[in-house]
Order: C-alpha cells, then structure tokens, then sequence
C-alpha cells in the first residue's frame, strides 16, 4: 500500500439488526457459562419483524430461561415500549421486547466435534489432549496510531459509535433510535494517520425530528467531541443521514443474522480476517479464542516497541490441539529481527487451545462485554486479551 492513502472503515451500534443478534447470541453464552463454565456453545440468532429465532448446538448444565434472557438483551438495547413511554417523541417499531415471537432451535453439540474437542482418547483421534473446535485461520494485529493501538479508521467509528449510543440512552436527544452506523475515512501520510476526510453517520430517529436539525446537532454533540479537531479540516465531509430519512429501521427495517460483522469486530479491513465470526461462541471454538489470543500477542509485541505494525497468524485442525502453523508479519517496522520476536512469542506464550482458554481465563461470563464497538480496542479495554501484561516479558526474552 502507498504511503500516502484514504482509508474508510465503518461500525454500528446494538440496535443494528446484526448487533441485536449478536448482542443476544453473546447474553445465552454468558448465562451458560455462569452456571457451567464447560458449557459447549455455537448459538446463532435470527431476527426480522417481530420474531427471534435461536439455533445452533448447545451443550450444558446450566438451567434457565432462554426465552427471557434474549428478551431482557433486546430490552437493554432499547427496542422496548419503556422506552417509548419516556419520550417526547412517538416511538412505533415491530421489534420490541415484550411483543416478540420467540422460537427455540437449540440442539446438543454432535458427538463427532464433542469428541475431537474433549480432553479425552476416542478411536482414531491422535491425541488426548482438548483440541480445537474447528479448522481455520485466525489473525490478531495491532499498530500504535491510537492509545488502544487499533488502526484509527476503525476506532473512530467505534467511538462515534458509541457515543451516539450514549446520547440516546442518556435521553440527551429523546428522537434517537437504536439502529444507527458510522463510518470515518482517514488521510493517511507517510503512512501515519493525519486528518479526516469524511464522515458518515446514519441513525434511525423519530418522525417528528427535522432533519436540517438532526445534521446540525449530530455535527456538534457528536462528531466534533469525539473526533480530534486537529484531525478535522475545513474540507472535511460531513455525511449525516444522507438519505434523508431513516425512521423505519432495526429488524423492521431489515433482517439480521449473528456473525455478520465480522470487519466491524475486528480492523475495519486494516488488519485481515480469518473468516469466523465470534459472537455466540464458546472459547473452545478457535474462531473466537484464537483470534483474542493473536490479538493479544500482536498489541503486546507492538506496545513492547518491537514493532510499530504486527500481524499474527495462527492455523488450526479440528480435534488437533496445536496450531499447524504460527506466523508473524511486522510489515518491516520491526525493530528486532523478526524471527527472533517469533521465537520469544514461542517461549512467553502457549497457542494450544487448551491453554489459550487457561491464559486469558475464557471460561467466564465476560463476552457481553465484547459484543458492540469492537471486540478489540477502546471499548473491551478491560477484557485480558487486550491487556498488555507481556510487555516485560517480551523485552527480556529479546
């Protein structure tokens, strides 16, 4: 890539009709692993209209109200008619919380994959030993353009993002609805972030709000006390519900589906992807645990001044417990040979899959917190593999 570029990444919010079903997929893992932390979950969530459908497999002890839980998810994020008795302004939507039709498809996990994840002999499986739960490739990568080391692009979106969300549940502005994105593109120079060049945001709102207005507050309540203003320039585009109307949204509006968002959760397209989504998973799926764990390795070479940029790959084979291949890629701002960073991250760290869960201590009802703006980043600061405990570590075994 050029030195000298735009690059645009996007997010959305929770009333978005994927966060929604990733928002409730995430609520029946977390219930799950409260009561079982060896709870076996791959749930996925459908919604459109007034109807919520689970499916997937589940495997646990945990005993509870499926059917309550998703409700009480979709009433947090707002679809609800609480919500609509405390404002000023008129609030109709298909989707709301109380009115849903529900529909269980739950199933156990298959034996064939229990068995070739279980730390436990079966015929013909090579080790004993807990293996992954899938086949695939997953990448972690972190570069030091903000504090949380994300690529800017795609932490501004987030933090628009989210703050918007604030906005309508702090009833600052009673006219916003759930269902909103964001998107910010980013002049880079000398391949160093340097201003922005357009920014994008469109959120579902009230009938009776005009929409000169709605621009003019989201400008200033929004955009220019999230974003820098040294980033902003006098030429910078400021796209605000650029069609012009946008009442009619979340699942009324259009389907939704978990694991839909898959760039949204991760790099905004800088960093790449290995193809699984995360939300409704348990840490035995690599999908998800390896993909934190590549990120955790990636931000704490970065943040141990190793590197300026780094990307890790990990490759794993159902059943198999060890990675088939790990790979790390500094893009040449490394400042120690890389194939001594790999032997390091070899020492310090342990990619089985077992031993990922133990590391980062995944067998806890934490992944709520993940959900929305970002599985890595500003707003999962606090979950541990975004912590930066590693930095010693890596600089003494350099």
């Amino acid at each position: 890539m050029s030195k000298s570029f735009i690059f645009s990444s996007e997010s959305v919010t929770e009333g978005h009709p994927d966060k929604v079903c990733d928002t409730v997929s995430d609520a029946i893992l977390d219930a799950c692993l409260e009561q079982d932390p060896k709870s076996r979950v791959a749930c996925e969530t459908l919604v459109k209209d007034n109807v919520l459908v689970l499916a997937g497999e589940i495997t646990t002890g945990a005993k509870f109200n499926y059917e309550e839980v998703a409700r009480e998810a979709v009433r947090k994020i707002g679809y609800d008619k609480t919500y609509a008795d405390n404002t000023e302004y008129s609030y109709t939507s298909k989707f709301e919380a109380e009115g849903l039709f529900f529909m269980n498809l739950l199933g156990k996990q298959s034996q064939d994959i229990a068995q070739g994840v279980d730390a436990d002999a079966a015929d013909h499986k090579d080790t004993a030993e807990q293996g992954a739960g899938d086949q695939g490739i997953m990448f972690g990568y972190a570069v030091n353009e903000t504090e949380e080391l994300m690529p800017a692009p795609v932490a501004y979106a987030h933090r628009l993002g989210e703050a918007l969300t604030n906005l309508r549940k702090d009833r600052v502005h009673t006219w916003l609805r759930p269902d909103s994105k964001t998107q910010v593109s980013m002049q880079y120079a000398e391949g160093k972030p340097v201003s922005v060049t357009a920014v994008v945001v469109s959120t579902m709102h009230a009938a009776e709000i005009d929409t000169p207005e709605m621009r003019e507050i989201l400008k200033r309540d929004l955009i220019e006390k999230v974003i820098p203003g040294e980033l902003l320039r006098d030429d910078t585009q400021y796209l605000i519900n650029p069609t012009g109307r946008f009442v009619t949204g979340g699942p009324e509006g259009d389907a939704g589906l978990t694991g839909r968002k898959i760039i949204v959760d991760t790099y905004g397209g800088m960093g790449r992807h290995g193809g699984g989504a995360f939300s409704g998973k348990d840490p035995s799926k690599v999908d998800r645990s390896a993909a934190y764990m590549a990120r955790w390795v990636a931000k704490n070479i970065v943040a141990a001044g190793l590197a300026t940029e780094c990307e890790l790959q990990l490759a794993y084979a159902i059943g198999y417990p060890d990675p088939v291949s790990i790979n790390v890629n500094t893009f040449g701002t490394n400042e120690v040979e890389e194939d001594k960073i790999v032997k390091a991250v070899q020492e310090i760290f342990s990619f089985k899959a077992a031993n990922i869960v133990d590391q980062l201590d995944l067998l806890r009802p934490i992944y709520g917190q993940s959900t929305n703006y970002g599985h890595f980043g500003y707003s999962s600061a606090t979950l541990p593999w975004e912590q930066l405990d590693k930095v010693d570590a890596l600089k003494a075994a350099l």
